[in-house]
């Protein structure tokens, strides 16, 4: 798993085999959601709009919508609703984006449906304000500047205009038509000049902002709302799992290929055989309470194993177990007998030695014995001149192994082969009368030690 890619079959593994975990996690996860949104009080949102007359570019526009979210704008509507000690917060409740039509959305958040369309409205009041303000659009002469300004200077110059035009006479010399020609070219020139300063100043002919009506007050929760909470929880614990248990695997140091289990062990493959699985493979034995969580909670079985493949037939199983003895006897140089080593907690290469035992009738004699992994000890050579190792794969690391190959040594035992054991899916039988696949045979039959013997 260490190098593998990981695929949808994996993810899909992880649900089947550990979905009571992720249960379990998922309603965790749901009532630190819940309570999450108790901590929390729910906000609600209101929208009020602002219409901007004329024509408006689309960076014009956001201009705008800076402005009716900026600091100016929010602390006049504080002020005016008499909210104390908001002004800053209502920074983070305000905001303002830009629609077609060049209209200004206005959102307001509060504690209460009230409270949001007050704030909506009186920002978007303020706004409207604010922005007459900025473009000279005042009913207050004096506050006339800018634009405004000229255009009273224009319209000031035409009166005068007439007025001279009027005193020129009707018309009857010469010079006094030349003077009402000269007068009516400056006054066509002059409003030219305030046509063309219009279209190049579009400001000047958007100051009448319009507020489209007042905000509806909001009915539901502005999100994130309590049901998003719990859901969002829920699935950010089950996603946490899953990567968790992908990391895990993706860290896992077990040994899952024979030239691995080989290497570690330094000693030659014999072999592999198969087992039927009569219970999920690698559930460990246990009692108390912490066991009985474990087996609650689907944890006590391994999940990054493949699922056992479908064996064939009783026969070939047992030809494979033959094949083995067989290889045992053209190695060694005389019948003797041998210490079939199983690692405590293997149950797929106890129930495997145990066959090999019963099918290793012409020889060599073996005895099986039962080495825990974390303080490995073989018993010391007696009548037995060898260690054979049953093992199945994706157990142990690479450490681990070398431990027992170290037991060995230090009993005075050489590894003379090692058998690999795979749990596989058995058939149906077919022969009446014959026993199970999966039937243990004594293994005293054999063991001629105390101690150690399984």
């Amino acid at each position: 798993m260490s190098d593998d890619t990981i695929r949808l079959v994996t993810i899909g593994r992880i649900l089947r085999r550990r979905w009571r975990l992720l249960a379990i996690l998922a309603v965790v996860g749901a009532l630190v959601g819940y309570g999450t949104s108790v901590l929390f009080p729910p906000l609600y949102t209101a929208s009020a709009s602002v219409l901007l007359p004329g024509q408006w570019e689309e960076r014009a526009l956001l201009t705008q919508a800076e402005i009716a979210s900026s600091s100016a704008v929010v602390d006049r509507a504080a002020a005016a609703l008499r909210w104390t000690g908001v002004s800053g917060e209502l920074l983070d409740r305000v905001s303002a984006k830009a629609a077609d039509g060049n209209i200004i959305t206005i959102s307001g958040t509060a504690d209460t449906p009230e409270r949001a369309q007050r704030l909506s409205d009186q920002v978007a009041q303020q706004f409207v304000t604010f922005a007459a303000r900025i473009t000279g659009d005042s009913t207050d002469p004096d506050t006339a500047t800018g634009p405004e300004a000229l255009r009273q200077k224009v319209a000031e110059t035409n009166r005068r205009i007439t007025d001279l035009a009027n005193a020129a006479g009707p018309g009857q010399t010469v010079e006094s038509v030349q003077a009402r020609t000269e007068l009516e070219k400056l006054r066509t020139a002059l409003q030219e000049a305030m046509k063309k300063l219009d279209q190049a100043n579009p400001a000047a002919n958007k100051a009448g902002l319009v507020v489209m009506g007042p905000a509806a007050r909001p009915t539901g929760e502005a999100p994130p709302t309590r049901t998003q909470l719990i859901v969002a929880g829920a699935l950010l614990f089950l996603l946490l799992a899953v990567i968790g248990h992908l990391a895990a695997a993706r860290v896992n140091r077990r040994l899952r290929t024979e030239p691995e289990i080989a290497a570690a062990l330094g000693s030659a493959l014999l072999g592999t055989v198969d087992v039927p699985a009569e219970r999920p493979a690698h559930r460990p034995e246990g009692r108390g309470p912490r066991a009985w969580a474990r087996r609650l909670l689907g944890v006590d079985t391994r999940w990054d194993i493949p699922t056992p493949r479908m064996s064939g037939d009783e026969a070939g199983r047992r030809i494979r177990y033959r094949r083995v003895c067989a290889r045992l006897r053209d190695q060694l140089p005389a019948p003797r007998r041998l210490l079939v080593v199983v690692p405590d907690g293997d149950e797929i290469a106890r129930r495997a030695a145990g066959e090999l035992v019963a099918e290793a009738k012409s020889g060599p004699l073996l005895r099986v014995v039962g080495v825990s992994v974390s303080q490995p000890m073989v018993p010391d050579r007696d009548t037995e001149s060898g260690a054979l190792v049953v093992l199945s794969a994706g157990s142990w690391t690479a450490e681990e192994l070398a431990g027992i190959a170290e037991a060995c040594a230090d009993a005075g035992h050489e590894v003379v082969g090692i058998v690999v054991a795979g749990p596989v899916l058995a058939r149906p039988t077919r022969t009446a009368g014959r026993p199970p696949d999966n039937a243990t045979p004594a293994l005293a039959v054999r063991s001629h030690a105390s101690g150690g013997s399984l």
